[in-house]
């Protein structure tokens, strides 16, 4: 039984207030997935390469390069904006990969990832990091 207030409403009025509160829930959804900043990347990320990526919140990574389940080379990133700085500490490392790389990163949809190239010396990083990523 319906109550008799909702029983007076006639029905376009009744599915006008059903869009709106649908229209609320939806921005209210949209407001709360991180689009810029340092938890926009926190997860684990595979490219179409087969690349996995681990990005952690205390501002660390792990890439595993040929997804033998163990991490290949590491480092630290630091984020401002949506623009991410990449240092490689550890692990695997040709020539031109001992500087930091640095790039524009985009996450406008919810299990997608694009990296965009500011400046890098490493051909392999730069290979890597700018396919498309996909949440794992």
């Amino acid at each position: 039984m319906l109550p008799d207030r909702i029983k007076n409403v006639n029905p376009p009025r009744l599915f006008r207030i059903f869009l709106a509160s649908l229209l609320v829930v939806s921005l209210g959804a949209c407001a709360l997935y991180p689009h810029q900043g340092s938890m926009s990347l926190v997860g684990t990320w595979k490219n179409s390469v087969g690349t996995i990526w681990t990005i952690r919140d205390d501002g660390t990574f792990e890439v595993d390069l040929d997804q033998d389940g163990r991490r290949d080379l590491w480092g630290k990133y630091r984020v401002d904006g949506d623009t991410i700085t990449l240092v490689r500490k550890g692990g695997f490392a040709p020539k031109s990969c001992k500087g930091k790389g640095v790039y524009r990163f985009n996450r406008s949809a919810g299990d997608t990832l694009q990296f965009t190239l500011i400046s890098d010396d490493c051909k392999l990083r730069i290979k890597n990091i700018t396919l498309g990523w996909k949440r794992k």
